[in-house]
């Protein structure tokens, strides 16, 4: 019998959510799944890493047909590196994190807690997939997904990724037989307008709450915001590479 994959989930929202919950009961379809996520929310953080106060790690039992849970005092990004510096006895076939609350598609991705975590496993040369659905709320219905996050997944497994490639995938928010497939893009050129809400605290002192605006300034009929408002999923291959190449020929015949 074919050995089964070893499967490190990891997430964004906090070891709890019910998103991390759904990947699991899929990737134990797949198989050997060990967890390792962040005690609490931690949507946001990007790549961030703590450096300037102690972890802690604790094994927990929130579904008892795992051997292995664990919650982190730290970031995603923390999680994928102390689990596979402490807790696997070897690398992992494949790291999935998510399935995030809420869309990390776009520009989203420099943000995101879930794709970074994803990233870090990709920089330690584990293949890794982001996953993020269109609904923000707490309780999101996930089941609609599941078999599209079963089918991406043992394709992964199966094809391999190339070296410094991980995939950001984006589901949008809808019934299973209204999802029309699957397209490969790229990332949509689209930002945030941002604005900081002044506002006044019980105690008269000033503080603020961050508000903005996605603007999408992609016309583009390739990329995986038109994709998701057509009612695709998305897939676009990332890279923690950030040489702009295009740019290099340019600066060297600067006057340096």
């Amino acid at each position: 019998m074919k050995k089964r994959p070893l499967i490190l989930v990891t997430n964004d929202d906090g070891i709890s959510a019910p998103g991390m919950r759904a990947l699991i009961d899929v990737m134990k379809q797949i198989g050997e799944v060990v967890v390792v996520a962040p005690d609490s929310p931690q949507s946001g953080m990007g790549h961030a890493i703590t450096v300037n106060n102690t972890l802690f790690l604790e094994k927990v039992t929130i579904d008892p047909t795992l051997d292995q849970e664990y919650s982190c005092s730290g970031t995603p990004v923390d999680c994928v590196k102390i689990a596979i510096d402490q807790i696997l006895k070897k690398k992992p076939d494949i790291c999935v994190s998510g399935i995030n609350h809420g869309l990390n598609s776009s520009t989203n991705v420099i943000y995101s807690g879930t794709m970074s975590a994803a990233l870090e496993a990709g920089m330690s040369g584990v293949v890794a997939i982001g996953f993020s659905l269109n609904d923000f709320s707490w309780n999101a219905n996930f089941e609609e997904i599941k078999t599209f996050v079963k089918q991406i997944t043992e394709e992964t497994l199966k094809q391999g990724l190339p070296e410094g490639v991980i995939l950001n995938v984006n589901f949008p928010k809808l019934k299973k037989n209204e999802i029309k497939g699957i397209k490969i893009c790229r990332q949509a050129n689209a930002t945030w307008v941002e604005k900081f809400d002044q506002r006044t605290n019980p105690h008269g002192k000033k503080y603020y709450w961050l508000t903005g605006t996605f603007v999408n300034h992609d016309k583009g009929e390739d990329t995986d915001e038109w994709a998701l408002a057509n009612g695709y999923i998305s897939i676009v291959p990332v890279q923690y590479d950030l040489t702009a190449y295009h740019a290099m020929q340019q600066l060297n015949n600067w006057d340096l």
